[in-house]
């Protein structure tokens, strides 16, 4: 038996068709089910539906075998018990800073809010700047237009909200796109399952891109 830990909401929608391409389809659909564990069309095969956040923990303990998460997550948590496999090349971003359009901060100790507080802070300090880092779990767009801060580190994709707000992207920090990891534990015991699963999903990254 396989346990697969996916992120919620976005990345498990794109990883949904990579997985079917590679025989694993969910027995139901996540959308119309609070069912947080999903079997497969592969008796071996399972689905954790959790929180980004969340995957490696799930992966480094244990309680899943592999998962499939943000390279964002993986920075932040600092996945040193993992072992990360394929770039599935799917929910792709951006980690930037932003902050006000045409405001000059840099020069400033700055004040950064985010949820990547340790991604965050190791950023600014590799750079020499003196920030002040301080955690939100949303509505980040929202800190530097009510004083909260200076400059925010979030994900961009378009870019439309920032500009809805009047703030703008500044630096890049990370390219972002899912990958898949695995218990380091798992890899070893299971090594020659998870080879082949791995190879299958890489051909159906491969037959994606192709697309």
């Amino acid at each position: 038996m396989f346990t697969i830990a996916v992120s919620k909401g976005r990345i498990y929608q794109e990883a949904v068709p990579l997985l079917a391409r590679a025989g694993i389809v969910p027995s139901e659909n996540h959308k119309d089910s609070r069912r947080l564990i999903l079997p497969t069309s592969d008796p071996h095969v399972r689905l954790l539906i959790v929180r980004a956040a969340d995957v490696p923990t799930y992966v480094e303990y244990g309680a899943a075998d592999l998962g499939i998460v943000g390279k964002d997550a993986l920075v932040e948590y600092g996945a040193d018990g993992l072992y990360e496999l394929l770039d599935l090349n799917i929910a792709r971003c951006r980690m930037m800073t932003a902050g006000v359009a045409g405001e000059n901060w840099e020069a400033r100790r700055l004040r950064v809010a985010t949820k990547y507080v340790n991604t965050a802070k190791r950023y600014f300090a590799e750079r020499g700047i003196q920030a002040e880092v301080i955690k939100l779990y949303g509505s980040m767009e929202l800190a530097p237009l009510v004083g909260l801060a200076q400059c925010i580190v979030d994900l961009v994709d378009t870019g439309n909200t920032l500009r809805a707000n009047g703030l703008e992207p500044r630096d890049l920090i990370l390219e972002v796109s899912s990958r898949l990891v695995v218990n380091k534990v798992a890899m070893k015991m299971k090594h020659k399952s998870i080879k082949a699963l791995t190879a299958q999903l890489e051909r159906a990254v491969s037959e994606a891109s192709a697309c």
